[in-house]
């Protein structure tokens, strides 16, 4: 199958074939997903949001959590399908799961007291938008975890560079101070984890 088009994908799945891959993102990335929700922390009491929760696979600890959970993904095609999953939080009113975009988050500001994002950061047209965006939404002290595979690793997979813009830390970690988050921190598992962490709080 053509890298392009598993790219595209990997961006923006669509139709039948984008949940089978969101069906496999789930798998190969769960330990950094379950890594970045423990870091996140969430609880009861919490209000958190997801940028591009893909296939979903933080979204399960995060309603098991018992925390409002807000999921925003460009994909109609994985909004919908979190939205049949998780019916019941939604019409509990402890879910809502929008299509939307980083750089324009369809909530209010101050709505979160956390937010969680996990491979998207090398879809995103802009890192000041996109943390910019986050800190809005985020309230005062508001915790945010970004997961993501640092640039020296992505650039060994040859991803399209018109699709995939890989991400070094100093750069997240830059973006991130230019965007009034204090604290950022790199953090792995172990040293020779090939993925990573940064964990943030809203100035």
């Amino acid at each position: 199958m053509a890298p392009r088009f598993i790219a595209r994908q990997l961006a923006h799945p669509a139709g039948w074939f984008g949940r089978v891959i969101g069906h496999l993102m789930n798998r190969h990335n769960a330990g950094m997903n379950a890594f970045a929700v423990e870091r996140l922390g969430p609880g009861p009491a919490d209000r958190v949001l997801e940028i591009g929760f893909g296939g979903g696979v933080a979204l399960r600890p995060l309603v098991q959590s018992g925390a409002f959970v807000a999921g925003v993904d460009r994909s109609s095609t994985m909004v919908e399908r979190a939205q049949s999953v998780y019916a019941k939080a939604v019409a509990a009113g402890r879910a809502d799961f929008r299509q939307g975009t980083v750089e324009a988050l369809p909530f209010e500001a101050a709505s979160f007291g956390k937010a969680l994002t996990v491979n998207t950061v090398y879809f995103w047209p802009s890192l000041d938008k996109g943390f910019g965006e986050i800190h809005r939404v985020l309230a005062a002290g508001g915790r945010l975890v970004v997961g993501f595979l640092p640039k020296e690793r992505m650039d060994r997979l040859n991803m399209p560079t018109d699709i995939f813009t890989t991400r070094a830390p100093d750069d997240l970690i830059a973006a991130l101070t230019k965007a009034k988050f204090v604290g950022a921190r790199l953090e792995r598992p172990t040293p020779t984890t090939p993925w990573a962490a940064i964990v943030a709080h809203r100035g």
